[in-house]
């Protein structure tokens, strides 16, 4: 089967309401777009060890929910609450890149464990740095928990987490969601922020033209 000529790399974090939010425009774009463009999540941590985590109460955070989040899941039919904790999500990346290899036995696990890892996180407070918390999610899932709990134990996946954070570096991107198109393999621009589906749309349009 031929690979799309159009790839779209989505680098986010499970700590970010608008990387979440974003999810039902992409899911959109992938139904709108099938078999032309190729959506690949990539991991970026935003506050990553020893860089201090934000207060789950504190004001910036309220500000920010009250101004932009809840209006933003209103207006995309999404539940979300603030969570009561501001975990480090580096372990969650990483269960997301092994849920991806469980593929081949469960196929959608990768994109099952992405959705569940921001809906616990978002709707339920869900400990993203808690190896248990993973493992039993990765359960929930039908997915081999214990498998889970080695693989974060043994970092067999850290290493693409960091190739993720360091391809996002080398691209200039500081922040997330950050959606960068590559057309037939080369670089084709960045969208920074969550986009509406209808901007998500008219970027592949531009780009299926440019390729005739």
């Amino acid at each position: 089967m031929t690979q799309p000529r159009i790839a779209l790399d989505v680098f986010s974090d499970y700590v970010c309401p608008f990387c979440y939010l974003e999810m039902p425009e992409l899911d959109a774009l992938a139904e709108r777009f099938d078999g032309r463009v190729t959506i690949r999540w990539r991991a970026f941590e935003l506050r990553p060890d020893p860089e201090p985590t934000l207060d789950p109460d504190g004001d910036y955070l309220h500000d920010v929910w009250g101004r932009a989040v809840y209006p933003m899941a209103a207006e995309r039919g999404m539940t979300l609450r603030l969570p009561r904790i501001q975990p480090r999500s580096r372990l969650a990346h990483e269960a997301a890149a092994w849920a991806e290899t469980q593929a081949t036995q469960h196929p959608g696990a990768g994109d099952t464990m992405r959705t569940a890892l921001f809906r616990g996180f978002f709707e339920e407070s869900l400990d993203l740095s808690d190896p248990q918390a993973l493992s039993g999610l990765a359960g929930a899932l039908s997915l081999d928990g214990g498998a889970l709990h080695r693989a974060l134990e043994q970092g067999d996946h850290r290493q693409t987490v960091l190739d993720d954070q360091r391809a996002a570096r080398e691209l200039g991107i500081q922040g997330v969601p950050a959606l960068r198109f590559c057309m037939d393999g080369e670089h084709a621009g960045v969208l920074e922020g969550a986009q509406p589906r209808r901007q998500l749309f008219l970027a592949v349009e531009r780009l299926l033209d440019a390729l005739g």
